[in-house]
């Protein structure tokens, strides 16, 4: 008798083990819903930054430009050989190059762009850049780090090239 009620308890065990195993991929699969549900929620209000910034451009609002950007003095922006260290000195680059006498802002548009969260709080974002201007029309890629920070998603790091 002791040897039945023994087999019993182990079929039983192997059940439960079956049935638990059955259930976590499951599990698995829908906590993977809802986090690919999330990433898409902040892929949005990057891309919305991104869009804002582009339409802020056209319309010659380099301020609201910036807007995209962390207002502060850890910002980093490099381009080409040039690094460029906070809000306000990236600001007065771009003033100076994009407003500054006999310069102009052309129109601005982004495309090719890659938004991958890296985390709840952070995003890396790859893509193109085309600026039309009356004479030319510079182009290049670049990369950006996003964190969400208080006031929203921004741009931490900028990293452009021609």
């Amino acid at each position: 008798m002791r040897l039945r009620d023994a087999n019993l308890a182990l079929w039983s065990c192997l059940a439960t083990i079956v049935l638990l195993g059955a259930t976590l991929p499951a599990r698995q699969s829908a906590d993977a819903a809802q986090k690919a549900r999330e990433d898409a929620k902040e892929i949005e209000a990057i891309r919305a930054v991104i869009d804002a910034q582009m339409a802020a451009w056209n319309r010659g609002d380099l301020e609201a430009f910036m807007g995209g950007y962390w207002k502060s003095p850890q910002l980093s922006f490099s381009s080409g050989k040039d690094k460029t260290r906070g809000w306000q000195a990236t600001f007065d680059r771009y003033k100076k190059r994009y407003q500054g006498e006999g310069r102009e802002m052309g129109q601005l548009a982004f495309s090719e762009l890659e938004i991958e969260m890296l985390g709840p709080d952070s995003a890396f974002v790859r893509g193109r850049w085309q600026l039309k201007l009356a004479k030319e029309s510079p182009g290049g890629l670049f990369t950006l780090v996003f964190r969400k920070l208080p006031d929203g998603w921004r741009i931490v790091h900028d990293h452009t090239s021609n």
